[in-house]
């Protein structure tokens, strides 16, 4: 399974905008391409940051479909008058697990990470065997993702919790097992978001 994920940075005053426009259009267009397992979008209302993010069954499908999201992105980025501040990734989903259905006003914090990439693998079973456990008994605790490029290293953890207070209330939790993950699993912590999830349409298996 892969993913591509758009991140934008626009004016905050147009994220309902924005949200509307993916939620009504883009998403509708999208989970009729071949290979669509879904789509997600986390904003940041205060600092105009949002990441869209599409989910395939293979890396074919996901880069097949490019050049038909292209234009939507361009649209997007108009409707939230986000200039040139634009990033697209793609990436390998290497675990997903759901505890349950996401509810309303849902919260997620991303954290990303780089490592070394001729130790992908280990840092897996390390994520695995050693950080999902104390995740799950986050308080709220709703999800998890980890997205991975292999090529670069470069990984992103999503943690999502059923509400605002629970993303507030685990912070300091979330904080230690961080500094836990870079001493065991030997990565970088490059940028951590807290962030709403605004659309959460997933129909990706779980991996674990």
């Amino acid at each position: 399974m892969y993913a591509r994920s758009t991140t934008i940075r626009g004016n905050p005053g147009s994220l309902d905008d924005a949200i509307a426009y993916v939620r009504d259009e883009v998403w509708p267009a999208v989970q009729d391409m071949d290979g669509c397992v879904g789509l997600s979008m986390t904003c940041d209302r205060e600092s105009g940051r949002c990441i869209a993010t599409s989910a395939w069954e293979d890396r074919q499908a996901m880069q097949a479909s490019a050049e038909r999201i292209a234009p939507m992105r361009w649209q997007l980025m108009d409707r939230f008058g986000a200039g040139d501040d634009l990033e697209v990734q793609e990436w390998e989903i290497a675990v997903l697990h759901r505890e349950h259905s996401t509810r309303d006003g849902a919260c997620a914090r991303l954290t990303w990470s780089r490592g070394d990439p001729a130790r992908a693998d280990q840092v897996l079973d390390l994520y695995r065997t050693h950080m999902m456990p104390r995740i799950q008994e986050l308080p709220g605790f709703c999800s998890l993702s980890l997205l991975l490029d292999r090529d670069s290293g470069h990984a992103v953890g999503t943690v999502v919790l059923d509400s605002r207070a629970d993303l507030e209330r685990t912070r300091e939790q979330a904080r230690v097992l961080r500094e836990e993950g870079v001493r065991t699993m030997g990565v970088d912590v490059l940028d951590v978001a807290e962030m709403d999830l605004v659309l959460a349409h997933l129909r990706v298996p779980e991996t674990v």
